[in-house]
């Protein structure tokens, strides 16, 4: 087959087949909604006062839903360039199983769900930060963002930074500087994990039109940014210490992993090998690592009461 053929046969409308639970599941973005659950669960957890354990169920499942949700509405948005990037074709609406208006009802159906359920059974604050946090993710990011800006990335990286301020007001029902700086390190983490993607997808994007900063500002730009923003995130990472809600496990944490982040972040920006990008694949993988471990560390402390450095105060 010719490679004009072969071209051809990637961007024709795929034949429709019968959707699957497993399609459906996959609509969900699992993997991205996982992480935004376990990023919830560290605000919940680290929330004064209490709430009942079925609430918090509840809560928790609320955000997951909205996760997904968010998840199904990007994928019918971008069902027409996602077709034409390798690491997107196998999902469901390019492979055909369904279609782009199921998608869109699909979504639309567990947005409602997921912030209703939250307004009753939870409380109006984590109502309304969740159905914020939807609204962003789709109509400012999917929407107005993705296409137009390398900027992208950067901006529209708050959605996906809310979900520990949803757990927090889950239980107070209000926000505080605590839930900030974790949303503050998820933001800032954000830039670096997907740039480095974005490094060794460079022909993907490029071929979608989509504007990451490698296909807009080149190479050489993206890799200075991605030290820039990690160092930034690194000395970021260390605020809950400071702030007097992180322990000697967190302490430790997110003091080597963040070192790790950092050697491998300027291990990016020395790469020659630009054709397979080893360390902006290495990058990648250790910065879910990085934030998995600095959620975990806070969680556990939690779980295992450990008391928090005492706040520095300045004066």
């Amino acid at each position: 087959m010719s490679a004009v053929a072969q071209e051809t046969d990637l961007t024709a409308a795929p034949e429709l087949r019968v959707a699957t639970v497993g399609d459906y599941f996959a609509l969900l973005k699992p993997r991205v909604m996982s992480l935004v659950l376990f990023t919830a669960i560290a605000g919940l957890v680290i929330a004064p006062g209490d709430i009942h354990p079925l609430t918090a169920f509840v809560a928790l499942l609320c955000i997951a839903l909205g996760a997904g949700a968010s998840g199904a509405l990007n994928m019918a948005y971008d069902a027409d360039i996602d077709i034409l990037m390798s690491r997107t074709a196998t999902r469901p609406i390019p492979r055909g199983a369904i279609l782009p208006t199921d998608a869109y009802a699909f979504g639309t159906v567990f947005s409602v769900a997921s912030v209703s359920m939250m307004w009753l059974f939870v409380n109006p604050a984590a109502s309304l930060l969740l159905a914020f946090t939807i609204g962003f993710y789709f109509f400012v990011y999917t929407k107005w963002l993705k296409r137009r800006t390398p900027q992208n990335i950067v901006i529209g990286g708050l959605a996906g930074a809310l979900p520990p301020a949803i757990g927090w007001a889950a239980v107070t029902g209000s926000l505080a500087v605590e839930p900030l700086t974790l949303v503050a390190i998820i933001f800032l983490w954000t830039p670096p994990h997907f740039w480095a993607l974005s490094l060794y997808r460079a022909d993907d994007y490029a071929r979608a039109r989509i504007p990451m900063l490698p296909v807009v500002a080149g190479k050489k730009e993206t890799r200075k940014q991605i030290v820039i923003y990690s160092i930034v995130l690194v000395l970021a990472g260390l605020a809950p210490v400071a702030l007097g809600f992180g322990s000697i496990v967190y302490l430790a944490v997110s003091a080597l992993l963040g070192a790790w982040f950092l050697y491998l972040s300027l291990a990016v920006l020395r790469e020659r090998d630009e054709a397979r990008e080893p360390n902006a694949r290495r990058l990648f993988g250790v910065s879910i690592l990085y934030l998995f471990a600095l959620f975990a560390a806070l969680i556990a402390e939690q779980l295992l009461g450990l008391a928090p450095f005492a706040p520095m105060v300045l004066g």
